[in-house]
């Protein structure tokens, strides 16, 4: 639902800028996906509590164990106080980006200056964040690569290409015959980074050629470029490792996760779409 919840994002939102010249804020992206995201937050646990119901459903130990812990941790340290306090103000100004002129990375870098100044973190800390200065160094240069294919033409050359397959079409009927493409490709992906990167620009070029308003295109393929990660065991950062806990078999993996993605385009190719038209985006 929010800009800054996957590293991927604000990939997406650099692409947007690079290659169709638009600027998508964190506020407009948390408006457009607020709706259909909370019906998703709240049909997605009901289905797969029917479909695959937990083997304990008394958990009043586990909340008595959590209680006694939280307990003995008593309260809040300076440090968890300072980190709480920059979390707020990082999404309060995410939020009003639009109105303070601060663009998502100046927000970032303000909240990490403050927890140095306040010793909540050490520049040891900030170095030793691989994954950190991993996805700096990629997705800068993925960016860049991105905007020196638009400048040469060949992102639009595809896009001509690609759209030619689907002249004559309904933009609607198009539309969503890409979005499905575009989801389930994601087996073929082990990172949602550079699903994003192969194919964002490329489909949403492809749709916008077909008809479809320029904004819905952009939003709705940035928002379906995080939710086929539930496909596979494999479809992001984090799935190996929920995977290798052992408590899901990996075909049940991918019965559940195919499910859930049939839930998803439902919700918000329907509750999103008629969301979007009362917002304009078509």
């Amino acid at each position: 639902m929010f800009m800054t919840s996957m590293a991927g994002n604000t990939l997406v939102a650099s692409l947007i800028a690079a290659s169709f010249g638009y600027t998508i804020t964190w506020g407009d992206w948390a408006i457009a996906a607020i709706v259909p995201g909370l019906v998703a937050l709240i049909v997605m646990p009901l289905i797969l509590y029917f479909i695959y119901p937990p083997e304990l459903k008394d958990t009043r130990e586990i909340q008595a164990h959590i209680a006694k812990e939280l307990k003995e941790l008593g309260s809040m340290s300076f440090a968890e106080k300072v980190m709480l306090g920059v979390f707020i103000l990082s999404l309060v100004l995410w939020a009003t980006g639009q109105f303070t002129g601060l663009n998502a990375t100046t927000v970032a870098l303000l909240g990490v200056s403050i927890l140095l100044v306040t010793k909540v973190l050490t520049w040891s800390d900030v170095t030793e964040e691989k994954g950190g200065w991993d996805t700096l160094i990629w997705m800068g240069t993925m960016m860049a690569l991105a905007s020196q294919l638009n400048k040469l033409g060949f992102i639009p050359w595809f896009a001509k290409i690609v759209g030619d397959q689907v002249a004559g079409i309904e933009w609607i009927m198009a539309f969503m015959i890409l979005i499905l493409i575009y989801t389930y490709s994601h087996y073929l992906f082990a990172s949602l980074t550079v699903h994003i990167t192969a194919m964002y620009v490329v489909f949403v070029a492809v749709a916008i050629s077909a008809g479809t308003p320029p904004y819905l295109a952009m939003l709705a393929f940035a928002f379906f470029s995080n939710l086929c990660m539930s496909l596979t065991h494999y479809a992001a950062g984090p799935s190996p490792i929920l995977f290798n806990s052992g408590y899901v078999p990996q075909n049940t993996w991918w019965r559940l996760g195919f499910i859930a993605s049939v839930v998803n385009l439902v919700i918000w190719l329907g509750v999103g779409s008629m969301w979007w038209k009362v917002l304009g985006l078509w």
